[in-house]
């Protein structure tokens, strides 16, 4: 399986941090926040991986990553989105890239306590289909910047996006596992109001036709990239692990 760590966008909400780098190469403690995506799939056994992204800051992901030998990567690639598009459209520069095989695709502003190893091999061994990860979440505003589940018994029939009465607790983080089918997804997708392909659609597409599994992941999960507020509880968060696991 191939993955593609997905580190484009204008970071609007981290602004004005972001006037001066890319947000996926501002710090989490004591490195770059792109780094805890790369090093969560490598420990997964995610070996080649494709990194995309874009604007002005786009050379300096080379800089710190090179050729990912010394991130434990085999072989890395990278992609260069020319404009805002979107998460889906930034997924379609990886088509070559994972060239028919299956994909794991992570925005690289999510932080998982949890090791991803069983994820991987879960949907390594599913038959067809995509495999999105989920996470229960209490409070309704954190939702509403969210994809969220709509359920029906242990079934999944929609993501809703960015819902203002959201109809689970179970929140879509920005991880997700799709078979080759989603090269034809892609082209099929229209802008959303917000003018991007959205990932959603993708997701809603496999559901439409009952290819969905999901998994409910436990311990700690953020998004740094969602607010100024949430990137600083992330990085508190990896401040505490990383001093627990240096005593």
């Amino acid at each position: 399986m191939k993955g593609v760590i997905l580190a484009g966008g204008s970071g609007s909400r981290l602004a004005p941090l972001t006037r001066i780098t890319n947000k996926h190469l501002l710090p989490l403690y004591d490195r770059p926040m792109v780094t805890y995506a790369v090093e969560a799939l490598v420990e997964a056994g995610v070996q080649e991986l494709m990194l995309v992204t874009g604007g002005t800051h786009a050379g300096e992901f080379f800089r710190l990553l090179g050729n990912g030998h010394d991130y434990g990567i085999d072989r890395l690639f990278y992609a260069y989105q020319e404009r805002e598009g979107g998460v889906a459209e930034a997924l379609g520069l990886a088509e070559r890239f994972v060239a028919g095989d299956r994909c794991c695709v992570m925005l690289a502003d999510n932080v998982f306590e949890r090791a991803l190893g069983p994820v991987v091999r879960r949907f390594e061994a599913q038959e067809h289909g995509a495999l999105i990860v989920l996470k229960e979440i209490e409070e309704d505003e954190h939702l509403r910047h969210l994809g969220v589940a709509e359920l029906d018994g242990d079934r999944i029939v929609r993501i809703v996006e960015k819902p203002a009465n959201p109809p689970s607790r179970l929140g879509a983080t920005g991880l997700y596992f799709y078979d080759e089918q989603v090269w034809e997804v892609l082209p099929s997708l229209v802008p959303s109001g917000r003018g991007e392909l959205e990932i959603t659609d993708v997701i809603n597409w496999y559901l439409e036709r009952d290819q969905v599994e999901f998994e409910v992941i436990d311990g700690y999960w953020g998004d740094a990239g969602e607010s100024i507020d949430a990137y600083y509880e992330v990085n508190d968060f990896v401040r505490s692990i990383r001093r627990g696991q240096a005593t």
